[in-house]
């Protein structure tokens, strides 16, 4: 009788284990995604003091203030809205954190000795995601190409013909341009 209540006690112990394996998982999953939104807002990308150089210039810029009424903030553009690469952009952020932390940017100066090299950072990935971001608000689909200026019709009905993209013509749209640059 003894084996029988023995053999009777394993599956529950079995089972207890994967629930509780079960709960773990889905406590962390919610804690990570929770913690993963968070770190995906306006309010935490501008809580970094070397960030309020550049927010200051997206305050005066269409994408911050607008006759329509519609704001696209820093994570709409700097982070992508698609897994993993979501996570691998906030893995990559580390230096961000590292960069805060160690003061290298705390000045406007400071900033401004960096400024080209972090814009030549952050074009070489929106090029190489063919400015995905930019294209969650923005669709050639879906503008008035007619009520453009003749530069701006005629340069969109190129791109869109042959497959261009936003960061190709668009770089200083929001954030000052880099002395140096030579766009």
């Amino acid at each position: 009788m003894k084996k029988i209540l023995n053999l009777l006690k394993k599956p529950i112990t079995l089972w207890s284990g994967v629930l509780g394996g079960v709960v773990a998982t889905a406590i962390f999953l919610v804690v990570f995604v929770e913690a993963v939104g968070f770190t995906n807002t306006q309010e935490f990308c501008i809580s970094c003091h070397s960030m309020t150089h550049p927010y200051e210039e997206y305050k005066k810029s269409f994408h911050y203030k607008n006759t329509v009424g519609v704001q696209a903030g820093c994570p709409d553009c700097h982070v992508p809205s698609n897994y993993p690469d979501k996570l691998i952009a906030k893995i990559l952020a580390y230096k961000d954190v590292l960069h805060e932390i160690l003061g290298t940017i705390d000045s406007k100066e400071q900033f401004e000795s960096q400024r080209l090299v972090m814009a030549k950072r952050v074009w070489a990935k929106m090029e190489n995601r063919q400015s995905r971001e930019c294209r969650n608000c923005h669709d050639f689909d879906d503008m008035l190409i007619d009520e453009q200026g003749r530069r701006a019709r005629r340069k969109h009905e190129e791109a869109q013909k042959d497959g261009g993209h936003c960061i190709q013509c668009h770089k200083g749209v929001v954030h000052e341009m880099p002395q140096g640059s030579d766009y």
